[in-house]
């Protein structure tokens, strides 16, 4: 990879490909731990977020959707594999484990956005920016949830 400065990094189509195969298994981790969580929350303080977690199981889909269409745009196959979803009897722990994926994947996109215009490919970054609009939505909600405020960007 060749730096042209400390926050723009210039890559091959092919790692974009990659690390949008990495950001799609995100966006499959994330759609299976809403379905789950969506229909496992227990508790009255908890229905709400539940029935705003399936809604975002959907988003989530579309999102991979969009993302697997970016890897094939780039000459890669869309992987099938999700990142490890992490499951517990606790609400708040499965809330703060949604929190700390959408965290995870609004800071790889805002790295994606740089690389893709490093490498002339604005309309990936465009893609990128609908997709971290929903994913910020998501982080609120779920921060309202807990009832803690939304933390710094990573």
């Amino acid at each position: 990879m060749a730096t042209t400065n400390k926050d723009e990094v210039t890559i091959s189509r092919k790692q974009m490909a990659e690390l949008l195969n990495d950001d799609l298994a995100r966006e499959y981790q994330a759609v299976i731990a809403y379905t789950v969580y969506s229909q496992t929350l227990k508790g009255a303080e908890f229905m709400d977020i539940a029935k705003e977690l399936q809604l975002h199981a959907g988003e989530e889909l579309a999102h991979a959707i969009k993302i697997a269409k970016q890897v094939d745009y780039f000459g890669g196959t869309p992987t099938a594999t999700p990142k490890p979803v992490k499951l517990s009897d606790d609400a708040k722990t499965m809330l703060r484990a949604d929190l700390e994926n959408e965290r995870e994947t609004i800071a790889q996109y805002r790295q994606r956005i740089k690389q893709a215009e490093a490498m002339g490919e604005f309309a990936l970054g465009e893609v990128l920016r609908e997709i971290i609009m929903q994913e910020q939505e998501h982080e609120m909600d779920l921060c309202d949830a807990l009832g803690i405020d939304v933390p710094p960007p990573k």
